[in-house]
Formats: structure tokens, sequence, C-alpha cells
């Protein structure tokens, strides 16, 4: 069984457009699930099992707003509670005919899902005001992915989390071996997670919308154990788009151990750019990285202080290595 903490967290599964009348199988922390939408427009998350024999509702159909299963044909209501069995079409299902379900929440253009309600007081998907649907009037949305990586979901987290690397991994785009050097920065802890204000980098091409190298700051905020986002602003002059800046989203479903699947969700002040120019991008630099998480070893974070080396550069991954282990995080880890 998964560990309770991760169960009680809030994941994301699926950007919501994709979840739609018909069946979707997504995995989450093990648990082989399916998403559809009920007659409402609601969406659904349950335990891809039928209750009478076992098979997957995925592999069944919505048919006018309820869930069919494909093996004798049970269909199942928004609710879960079974109201037709076509083989014996006079019998009334009663509660025991009941699909397992989990709840489910809409948010930044995706659907979440938690597997058990925690106890005490239940914790809301973490505030992201540049993400919310009230911001949509003055920011530009878009998204990346999904991206299926055989890494964990920590070390991705981490690597979004890495400005070091950019030289090396992203020469051309966003580093470059001439300017490796990493300044120092400041780490503070935060409410929900850890921060990190005051980072540079000089980047050849830090956007599409780049005319040359340039020092970018860069703010990071980790707010959630498997999502982390990032503002960066290049300096005054240095993009076709005066005072451009963005913020990108790093949201990671822990799919196994060491298996995951990853969205970037965009928020800027660039209204002209086609969806494709910017998706494309994203695309690109996480092609990059992506190789390089699936090389490391050993595939689950470590937590342990001394399990790897680390270096001055490195302080706002040690600080989510702790920030992990102090939040009791023991899915994708090492202890």
């Amino acid at each position: 069984m998964t560990p309770l903490l991760e169960r009680t967290l809030w994941h994301p599964v699926a950007m919501g457009h994709v979840v739609g009348s018909q069946p979707l199988a997504v995995t989450l922390l093990g648990e082989e699930l399916v998403l559809w939408r009920d007659g409402a427009g609601a969406a659904q998350a349950w335990l891809d099992q039928c209750p009478h024999r076992g098979a997957k509702f995925s592999m069944g159909r919505v048919e006018d707003g309820q869930i069919e299963c494909p093996y004798h044909g049970w269909r199942f209501e928004g609710g879960g509670q079974c109201t037709r069995i076509p083989a014996t079409p006079q019998f009334t299902p009663g509660p025991r005919y009941h699909a397992q379900t989990f709840e489910v929440q809409e948010a930044y253009g995706m659907v979440w899902v938690r597997l058990e309600a925690p106890q005490g007081q239940a914790l809301p998907i973490h505030a992201l005001p540049v993400f919310a649907a009230e911001a949509e009037a003055r920011l530009r949305k878009t998204t990346s992915g999904p991206y299926f990586v055989k890494a964990s979901a920590p070390r991705i987290i981490e690597n979004f989390l890495d400005m070091a690397h950019f030289g090396y991994v992203h020469e051309g785009w966003l580093g470059s071996r001439a300017h490796t050097v990493i300044e120092p920065y400041e780490v503070k802890p935060t409410a929900t997670g850890v921060r990190a204000t005051g980072c540079f980098a000089w980047q050849p091409q830090s956007s599409i919308h780049a005319q040359g190298g340039a020092q970018v700051e860069y703010t990071y905020e980790v707010s959630a154990p498997y999502m982390a986002v990032l503002t960066k602003q290049p300096e005054p002059g240095s993009t076709a788009i005066e005072g451009l800046w963005e913020s990108i989203a790093m949201f990671v479903c822990p799919i196994g151990e060491e298996s995951s699947m990853a969205w970037t969700r965009m928020a800027m002040n660039d209204f002209s750019s086609p969806d494709a120019r910017l998706i494309n991008f994203q695309d690109h630099i996480f092609s990059q990285d992506q190789p390089i998480l699936e090389s490391q070893r050993p595939k689950r974070l470590p937590l342990a202080p001394h399990a790897e080396a680390h270096g001055s550069a490195d302080r706002m991954s040690t600080a989510y290595r702790r920030y992990l282990k102090e939040s009791g995080i023991t899915w994708g880890v090492s202890l």
C-alpha cells in the first residue's frame, strides 16, 4: 500500500480537456485509475476495476452519462452506484454494488486526484495565483506535455530547480560553457515548501523572444512535494517583447516509484505568439533534460545528507531534499 501521506496529497493526472466522454486510463502512486465525465460534465476518478468481475472500466464506454463495464455491461452513475445489470434488468442494485471512487478537483487546466482524505483538516490544492482562473484576462497560459519519464518525481523536480546544468544540458539555449558560474542566492523555507530568490544565469536564448544572450533572473518556489514554479525575467532590452516575464510550473504525477508523468504550465505577458511555437520551445528543452533524468542512479532521490556530493550551487536542491524528509515523503526517494 502506498504510504498514507502521499495518498492524501492532490496530484495532477491529466489535462482537463483530454478527459471527455470516453474512459481514460491513468496510473497514480501505483494505482490504476479510470477518468471520465458524467452527464453533468463532472470529472470522475475511479479505481479501474469493476466490482463485479474486476474488468477494467477504461476498456468500456460512457453511455447516457454513465460508465459501462466492457465485460457484462453493468452501468454506474457518477457517484459510483451501479444502476443497471443487463442480465437481470428487473433487479435493483443496492449499496454493495458500488465502484471505488476518489476525490477529484480541476485546477490550472488539469484534473487532480486525491486517493485518501487526510486525518484532521483537509489539505487544499496549493494556491498558485499566477495560474488561477482570475488571472486569465491578464496572462497568457499554455501547457506542454505530458512527458512520460522513467525517473522518480523528486528527481524531475530537483532538475527543474537546478541552474548549474544549463551550460551543459541546454548549451546554446539556456546556458553556455563560457558562462557557468552560479553566484550565491538566497533560500528560505515557506509555509508550504521552500523558495529561492536572487538566482541569476546568463542565457544565449532564454525564450523564443530572446534577441541575443542575456542575464536572466530566476525565482524558484516549491509549494508541494512534486510541484514547483519558476519565474524568469530577462534583463531589459534583451527580448522582442519589452518587459517580458514568464512563470513556469512543473506538475509531476508520480506514476510509480521510478516513473512519472510531467507537464509544464506557462503563464506570461505574451499574447501574440502561436501556442505551437511556445510549446515547441518547452518540448525541446524537456527533451534535453529527459535522457539525463533517466540516466541518474539511484533512480529514487536519496535524502541522506551524504548520499551524494553537493556543491554551493546546489543549495536549492539540498533545501528541497530537507523539505521532503521533514514532510515525511517516502515515495520516489531513498532514506
